[in-house]
């Protein structure tokens, strides 16, 4: 997918995209797809454009602290082993793709938004948007407000696009194998704050049984049980916009989001990787060998029955 280096914005002017000499996001595909799995990571991004940084408040630590941070070298052997991966460059403080594609906070621009853009949906209301007002501990990242024609750049010219090459691997793995599954991949700040020793390590969303058959979230909490790890459901994140928008089951399409506490691979504080880290890559590894031989044809009947 190529990135649009230059978008109209309301004035009718061309505005250079933030990317223009590099790419926001990339496809790494495999020589040859093995298996109907597409893996995402659209929020391990670390390409900080310096304009931005410029308009920032924060610090060049702070304003990361959103990510989620090296989840795209976690999955990073996803394409030897036969499956695409997309990941961004882009950090997720400069553009959510996880979010409705106009899903902002007017408190945050010069001008009056469109009618149609969403601006009262309860992330707006969290300072995270499609572009977000605030990194994590509700730290704000502007020194003053945005216009509109920045907004469209981000949206028309990374956002569309990283959706439409999302859009296009699904389909694509539809095609060819009758059933294509999402595995849309995050990171979270640790729960287990003051010893509760019953919050998870990891999340997974299904939108509460609407977005991928049960056979295949049973699968996938299998290998994180059985690394010894606690694993809840949809409980405190049920998947986003992706995972709703994708996921499909009646039609072939089997979305789920994964988060895994960040505590697990590195130190929340300085972003540095800790000893846990090759032991991600390799549960992850673990976890993508287990899919690419998971049985397809169990998804297909899951269709079937649905019809």
């Amino acid at each position: 997918m190529v990135i649009r280096l230059f978008v109209r914005a309301a004035s009718g002017l061309y505005v250079q995209s933030d990317y223009f000499d590099r790419p926001a996001f990339e496809t790494v595909r495999p020589r040859r797809q093995l298996a109907p799995i597409v893996v995402n990571s659209p929020h391990s991004g670390r390409d900080y454009p310096q304009r931005f940084l410029k308009h920032s408040r924060l610090n060049e630590t702070t304003i990361r602290h959103s990510e989620d941070a090296y989840v795209d070298e976690i999955f990073a052997r996803a394409p030897h082993m036969g499956l695409p991966l997309l990941r961004a460059n882009f950090p997720r403080a400069y553009l959510d793709v996880n979010r409705e594609p106009y899903e902002l906070d007017p408190r945050m621009f010069r001008e009056p938004l469109p009618d149609h853009f969403n601006t009262a949906s309860p992330r707006i209301a969290a300072g995270l948007g499609t572009i977000a007002r605030i990194v994590s501990e509700n730290r704000p990242i502007y020194r003053e407000p945005l216009t509109l024609e920045d907004a469209l750049m981000r949206i028309e010219g990374i956002y569309k696009p990283y959706h439409k090459t999302l859009q296009t691997l699904l389909s694509e793995t539809l095609a060819n194998f009758g059933v294509a599954v999402l595995i849309d991949c995050h990171s979270m700040p640790r729960l287990n704050r003051g010893n509760d020793r019953t919050a998870p390590d990891v999340v997974l969303g299904d939108r509460y049984g609407t977005t991928c058959a049960p056979v295949l979230i049973d699968t996938v909490e299998m290998v994180f049980a059985g690394a010894g790890l606690k694993v809840a459901r949809n409980r405190p994140y049920a998947g986003g916009h992706t995972t709703r928008t994708y996921g499909r089951p009646q039609y072939g399409i089997h979305a789920l989001q994964i988060e895994f506490s960040r505590h697990l691979y590195m130190h929340e504080l300085t972003l540095a990787k800790h000893q846990g880290f090759p032991l991600m890559q390799q549960l992850a590894e673990t976890l993508l060998a287990t899919l690419v031989r998971f049985d397809a044809v169990a998804l297909a009947r899951t269709q079937l029955a649905a019809e």
